[in-house]
């Protein structure tokens, strides 16, 4: 047991190696452009004080967004997705697949669950002895904060991308003319030449590595995509649909960072949503129920039907625009097409 639990500690250690790397070179770029280029090598105070203004504002807002992004905990499925322990016990005991399969379809009657395997079955964790819920994976652990990003702080991510891209571009922008000047011998040696040299070089080398993935993640927000839906579309009941999420570019915006937009560009919480579900359009309303928006949903697993509320922020977040549809065009057909509301669990644990 001793070894097992030394080489852990070993890995909980090495797996800080990127963040602390990360951290020392951001603190190297905050001496060489707070004291090397601005207090050594600009002599106009104007042009010192609105450089440091300005720097210390995308500094700030990019080690908040990181620092978010590290300590945020991803959540877990929460204990309804357990097996009950009859059900478990029959499951553990049951040695055909089909069997198995007949258990979990009948324990996830009781749940709000969508996707399926590719072979159709209900997904099942062997590991945490769980029915998945939709969405919920082992991730793995991202290298630059050390830490899963998943729905409780993937807003913090995609603001520490963004954060850290400006804070490239604008130490880039502002040093270059003293690069050019260092570099053409229009300044003396200094020992801040090497700093203010450096400092284009890295700050232009992590702006060009960070635009590829702030793109990509950009782009997941806009189609309300994981990494592994990108990849692999979620099988419902009627068959895999990369689209099954998306609710439309700008409600999937809102889903992300919030309907405040006043918030949207600071690192607070502000996602909609409560993390165990998550908008679907796949499944349509029962005419019978009425406006959804203020009926359960019916969760359909298999041809039962259990009604589950919707939350408040879900309400929110699918009810302006399911009037607003409703008023450009009452026809059933779009009313069909435009009212999302089915819901669907869990953030990526």
């Amino acid at each position: 047991m001793a070894p097992c639990h030394v080489v852990k500690c070993c890995q909980r250690g090495l797996s800080w190696i990127p963040v602390i790397f990360i951290n020392l070179v951001v603190c190297w770029s905050y001496y060489a452009y707070v004291v090397e280029l601005c207090i050594y090598t600009i002599s106009n105070t104007e042009e010192q004080v609105i450089y440091l203004l300005v720097f210390h504002v995308f500094f700030f807002m990019f080690i908040w967004s990181y620092w978010k992004t590290i300590i945020s905990k991803p959540a877990s499925p929460s204990k309804e997705f357990c097996l009950p322990k009859v059900d478990k016990e029959l499951y553990e005991k049951e040695e055909n697949p089909e069997a198995q399969q007949e258990i979990l379809k009948r324990v996830a009657r009781n749940l709000p669950i969508y996707t399926r395997t590719g072979s159709g079955a209900i997904r099942y964790c062997d590991r945490c002895q769980l029915i998945k819920p939709d969405r919920c994976h082992h991730c793995s652990t991202c290298d630059r904060v050390n830490n899963c990003v998943g729905f409780s702080n993937y807003k913090f991510f995609v603001l520490f991308l963004a954060y850290s891209m400006l804070y490239c571009v604008y130490i880039a922008a502002t040093v270059l003319q003293y690069f050019i000047k260092f570099w053409t011998n229009h300044l003396p040696d200094t020992h801040a030449k090497f700093h203010v040299l450096f400092l284009f070089f890295v700050a232009a080398m992590f702006f060009i590595s960070i635009l590829s993935l702030f793109s990509y993640h950009l782009w997941l927000v806009g189609k309300n995509r994981t990494t592994i839906e990108a990849f692999r579309a979620p099988v419902f009941r009627n068959g895999p649909d990369k689209n099954g999420f998306t609710l439309g570019f700008r409600k999937n915006v809102t889903q992300v960072f919030g309907d405040q937009k006043k918030c949207w560009c600071l690192p607070i919480y502000s996602s909609l949503g409560d993390g165990y579900t998550f908008p679907t359009r796949l499944v349509n309303a029962d005419s019978e129920q009425g406006n959804a928006e203020h009926q359960a949903i019916k969760c359909t697993v298999d041809g039962q039907t259990n009604p589950r509320p919707l939350s408040e922020s879900q309400n929110h977040l699918l009810g302006n625009d399911m009037h607003s549809e409703e008023q450009k065009d009452s026809s059933p057909t779009n009313i069909e097409v435009c009212q999302p509301v089915s819901i669907t669990m869990e953030n990526e644990s």
